[in-house]
C-alpha cells in the first residue's frame, strides 16, 4: 500500500466556505435592514402619538372653556416631551348654530401644515 496518496476529508471546501460565508452576509444585511425599519417605525409612531395628544388636549382645552368658541383660525407653540411642535385650530360653523367644529393639526416645529403629524376634528357645544 502507498501512503502518498492518502486523502485527508476532515475539513471543509474552499467552496463550502465561501458559500457559507455569502448565505452569513445576506442574512446580516436582510437582519441590520429590518432593525433599521424597526427603529424608524419606532419614531414614527412616537411622534404620531405625541401629536395625537397635543390634539386631544387642544380639543378638551375648548370644551372646557366657558365661552362659545369664536370662528377662524389660531396658531401656538408649545414645549411637549422635550420637543417644539405648532398646534392650528380651525373653528368653523355646522348646521347646528349651537355647535362649532375645530379642525385641529399638529406638527413639529419648522414643519409644514400641509403635511400635519396628526389631524383632529373635534365638536364643541354652546354652554349652557
Amino acid at each position: 500500500m502507498n501512503n502518498s496518496h492518502k486523502q485527508n476529508t476532515g475539513g471543509f471546501t474552499l467552496l463550502e466556505v465561501l458559500v457559507a460565508l455569502a448565505i452569513l452576509a445576506i442574512t446580516l444585511g436582510a437582519l441590520i435592514k429590518a432593525s433599521g425599519s424597526y427603529v424608524s417605525n419606532a419614531a414614527y409612531l412616537k411622534e404620531k402619538t405625541l401629536a395625537q395628544w397635543i390634539a386631544q388636549n387642544k380639543a378638551t382645552e375648548y370644551q372646557l372653556d366657558k365661552t362659545f368658541p369664536r370662528t377662524g383660525s389660531s396658531e401656538g407653540d408649545i414645549n411637549y416631551a422635550l420637543q417644539e411642535w405648532r398646534w392650528r385650530v380651525k373653528v368653523s360653523n355646522t348646521d347646528d348654530r349651537r355647535l362649532r367644529r375645530l379642525d385641529i393639526d399638529v406638527i413639529l416645529d419648522g414643519g409644514d401644515f400641509k403635511n400635519p403629524i396628526a389631524s383632529l376634528v373635534a365638536f364643541v357645544g354652546q354652554p349652557l
